[in-house]
């Protein structure tokens, strides 16, 4: 949380997957996230949106797929977010070198930015994942439920990478609306922050020129969210991006667990601000996340045709 009380930060990120089996065992089993909500894509009931994050899906530790199984793969390219990155407390990075290789993850990458170790590597669709190993944060909560000891598992958000068309009027729009601050550069990369937020606070942000237009598909990613503490600070943020950045937003939709609204900021990238209420258990009890299939009430009507329709998840 910002100062002030006002909630900035990533709240969530939305990417696009092959099949819902694979997606599930990687994120859960070999990453060790937990599943803490199963539904479906609000726009087309027929595809699944699974959401993994920490025990309680806390805004700033919440990544989800649309899982379409005949998806062609993705290609990354300008107005795109280019990677995920998660925290790992800061002596976890070699068990994690080890525990990627032993389930089969190719092509790890070690490297430093911005003065911090860096471990890249892909989903089996192909998105761009990263582990940032972060001092002191030991001591933090973390979800270890499977075979990952607490010391080594997953705490959030580090922030996201952005391949961006404009990204002097990107940054404004993180500066001016969304409560980043610029702090650093590393060669090409500039690095934005929300003063004071450990969790999903960094936005690195990455000049497109001469990048190809990207195309969505497996492996890519959908739409990055911002936090909004509730509908008046959301509704604030639409004011200031019309007046100060002449860009308008759709109309408030409901997400069920939270209230959202969508633009293309100036790079291209598609951008959601999204409320943290009011969370994942309004529907379900905090100790039964992510195991029955729950639907908005304008769908439950159709839920027997949309479990037809649907693929059978373990």
């Amino acid at each position: 949380m910002a100062p002030g009380g006002i909630h900035h930060g990533i709240h969530h990120v939305t990417a696009i997957a092959g099949d819902a089996h694979r997606n599930i065992d990687f994120y859960t089993r070999t990453l060790g996230l937990r599943l803490v909500k199963k539904t479906v894509n609000f726009d087309d009931p027929a595809t699944y949106h699974l959401y993994y994050g920490d025990e309680t899906g806390q805004p700033g530790t919440i990544l989800t797929f649309f899982p379409w199984e005949r998806a062609a793969p993705g290609r990354l390219g300008g107005g795109e977010l280019q990677e995920t990155a998660f925290r790992v407390p800061q002596g976890a990075i070699g068990y994690w070198t080890h525990r990627l290789i032993a389930h089969g993850v190719p092509e790890q990458t070690r490297e430093e930015r911005f003065g911090e170790s860096v471990l890249a590597f892909r989903d089996p669709d192909g998105m761009r994942l990263a582990l940032v190993a972060v001092a002191g944060i030991e001591a933090e909560p973390a979800w270890a439920q499977g075979d990952i000891p607490a010391e080594h598992a997953l705490r959030g958000f580090h922030g996201v990478s952005l391949l961006s068309g404009d990204g002097s009027a990107t940054g404004a729009v993180l500066s001016d609306v969304l409560g980043f601050t610029e702090t650093a550069r590393d060669g090409s990369l500039t690095r934005f922050q929300v003063p004071g937020l450990a969790l999903g606070g960094i936005i690195d942000l990455r000049r497109a020129s001469g990048f190809p237009g990207g195309r969505l598909g497996r492996g890519t990613v959908h739409h990055l969210a911002f936090r909004a503490a509730d509908d008046a600070a959301e509704a604030g943020m639409v004011r200031r991006l019309a007046e100060n950045h002449g860009i308008h937003t759709t109309e408030q939709k409901d997400r069920t667990y939270f209230r959202s609204v969508y633009f293309r900021e100036p790079g291209h990238a598609l951008f959601e601000i999204a409320t943290d209420m009011p969370g994942f258990a309004v529907d379900e009890p905090a100790a039964l996340l992510g195991q029955a299939l729950k639907l908005p009430p304008f769908l439950e009507p159709r839920r027997t045709e949309i479990e037809g329709a649907l693929p059978t998840l373990a």
